[in-house]
């Protein structure tokens, strides 16, 4: 809300968040002009909208949008000035006290309580930022539209609970969301696609489909997979795996726990300290402090200083494979090294952020390190990005584009040399270019260790999934004092690549489930056939063509039940199998199947054998 401030935001905010600020402030003037009682906190927009925070004795549901929208539609048809002013801080903390910073007017005895906070955080002297449009006015550092007029296309999405600055001893507040586009078209759009993405939401079809479940008894972000969910990720393993088995990586398979000190050693604790689980102190530990009476503080604050020893649920995979990589004599004869791992990792996310598959706290990586000289780092790297393009081409993924995330030289969050730093952001604008893709560069996006590509994934509605990654890290090695003997015959430090094309199998599948909408390509849908006779008295023969499509590797089920065929069609369509093979008297005496698809209908009758080689080539091949 300082000049300065304001002047930093009007050089970053596009013309959308523009809009959307502004619309923040029209539904914050309907809302007075409805319930003049209302506190208002802050307004900021957002990826897809904006929102509000505010205190209010009437409790808003989704039966007043209609009403705050009609008084929106108003205030734009009213065509009002965003109107800029600087004020000293006397002069807003006087507007504050009697109510009307946030208000409509003055309010005795109702003073703006959140925006005397906000004020008194303010440093003496600094001239504080403000926009009024009609009768309202805010603290806000901008920028805005030129008028309401253009906040015409807005539609208020949802309302929920919220805590002032995320403090729950603050008390609760309600969080109204809406979005805004700069045309009608575009928000009729973005509302199809919104119904679009509920049809697809894998929560919900990851129930409704038997996939996973979530159980308040096991903890919030940690995945069941059910069967059908494990043959899933059972196929997206085996297709990774086969792939590596190509680029000579070597499987490794390290513990969920680790040493406190190895990831001190890291830079991972206390750098992630708060998206990790609490640590584990040795039991001895435990019982000396036990014996000197010790506090749970002087236990935390052992653990941190590293006064003693503890474990920690690994929040990362690479600290075991540089321990793999340390326990053996290494020439550059032996280099590159690549140690692959399904290896399971542990955040500590805020509950308010998990979300079914995609938001979690235990989740498995797809993960590698591959240990290389610097001659090395260039083909190794355009080697990991060929893995994750044929990853999302089988997939059928060809919508998406590439981000470097590089470190912001004015941050002190980033471990290493910026020599080292240099060299590695270098090599990975090189091996984007020898790809041959185009490219963006995000500053201050890059882990703490090292630089990364990131490839962000377009999906049938639209939406962006940040997937594939791969990172150049020349830090850890030095962390962990890494070497290898060159040809030289004296010692180097190596270079070390992270690589995990699917990122997490849990949130990639879960992006899987939405992409398809539930129905996966043949060889990743866990049922790819069930087998239907039309009646008791060919049981005998379905179970015959059963166990031939089991034997050459088909997953295939039969549907015994007394349901007439087309029940059982239904049942079959309705679970996303892609084919199903009906049987009556003229294929069982013609030894045929009759064979239809979950979007294509009817495919006729053809020889059993026939069949079994298309399937198993459309398996084999990964068609889509």
């Amino acid at each position: 809300m300082s000049e300065r401030k304001t002047l930093e935001e009007r050089a970053q905010m596009t013309d959308l968040e523009r809009l959307r600020h502004s619309c923040a402030h029209v539904m914050a003037t309907a809302i007075l002009r409805i319930w003049p009682d209302a506190q208002f906190a802050y307004g900021p927009p957002i990826e897809n909208g904006f929102y509000y925070d505010f205190d209010l004795k009437h409790r808003i549901t989704p039966d007043d949008f209609e009403k705050i929208e009609a008084e929106m539609k108003k205030i734009a048809k009213e065509n009002q000035k965003f109107e800029y002013k600087a004020i000293t801080r006397d002069e807003a903390k006087a507007m504050a006290e009697s109510g009307r910073l946030g208000g409509l007017s003055e309010r005795p005895g109702n003073p703006s309580r959140f925006k005397l906070d906000l004020i008194d955080k303010i440093p003496e002297g600094e001239t504080i930022s403000c926009f009024q449009n009609g009768e309202f006015i805010d603290l806000c550092a901008g920028p805005h539209v030129g008028y309401t007029s253009k906040c015409k296309n807005v539609k208020l999405m949802s309302v929920s609970s919220s805590f002032y600055l995320g403090d729950e001893s603050k008390g609760q507040l309600q969080r109204l969301y809406g979005t805004a586009f700069e045309s009608k078209e575009q928000l009729e759009e973005h509302l199809v696609r919104l119904e679009e993405a509920k049809k697809r939401d894998h929560r919900r079809l990851g129930k409704e489909l038997q996939l996973f479940h979530i159980d308040e008894a096991v903890g919030q972000g940690l995945i069941l997979w059910k069967p059908k969910g494990g043959l899933i990720r059972r196929a997206l393993q085996d297709f990774i795996t086969q792939e590596l088995d190509k680029q000579g990586y070597s499987q490794v398979f390290t513990p969920h726990i680790g040493k406190l000190d190895l990831y001190r050693t890291s830079g991972h604790f206390p750098y992630y300290q708060e998206s990790q689980y609490p640590p584990i102190a040795e039991r001895d530990t435990l019982e000396k402090l036990a014996d000197e009476d010790a506090t749970c503080a002087t236990l935390v604050n052992g653990l941190s200083d590293g006064t003693f020893e503890g474990y920690l649920l690994k929040p990362m995979n690479c600290p075991h494979h540089i321990k793999i990589f340390a326990s053996e004599h290494r020439s550059y004869r032996d280099l590159p090294v690549r140690l692959a791992e399904f290896g399971t990792v542990y955040r500590w996310e805020q509950s308010g952020e998990l979300g079914g598959m995609t938001r979690v706290r235990g989740f498995t990586q797809d993960d590698a390190h591959l240990f290389c000289t610097p001659d090395q780092v260039s083909a190794e790297l355009i080697g990991c990005l060929d893995l994750v393009k044929k990853v999302l081409s089988t997939l059928g993924m060809h919508n998406y584009r590439v981000r470097l995330s590089l470190r912001d030289p004015d941050s002190d969050k980033y471990v290493g040399s910026p020599e080292n730093w240099d060299k590695a952001e270098a090599a990975i604008r090189e091996a984007v270019q020898v790809l041959g893709v185009d490219y963006t560069e995000e500053l201050g996006e890059a882990a703490f260790y090292g630089p990364k590509i990131d490839f962000v994934v377009k999906d049938v509605i639209g939406r962006d999934w940040q997937l594939g990654t791969v990172q150049v890290d020349y830090n850890l090695p030095e962390r962990f004092k890494l070497e290898y003997v060159g040809a030289d015959n004296t010692t180097h430090r190596p270079v070390m690549i992270h690589r995990a094309p699917f990122g997490s199998l849990e949130r990639f599948t879960g992006l899987l489930i939405e992409h398809f909408e539930g129905k996966f390509p043949t060889w990743l849908s866990p049922e790819q056939v069930r087998v239907l006779p039309i009646s008791e008295k060919f049981l005998e023969a379905a179970e015959a063509v059963t166990t031939q499509l089991a034997e050459a590797g088909v997953r295939v089920s039969l549907d015994s039940s007394s349901d007439k065929v087309g029940a059982k069609i239904r049942n079959a369509r309705m679970e996303r199998i892609p084919y199903m093979l009906v049987l009556g008297a003229k294929e069982v005496e013609e030894g045929t199947v009759s064979v239809r698809h979950r979007d294509k209908e009817d495919l006729g009758a053809k020889p059993l054998e026939q069949f079994i080689a298309e399937i198993t080539a459309e398996i084999r091949e990964r068609s889509l």
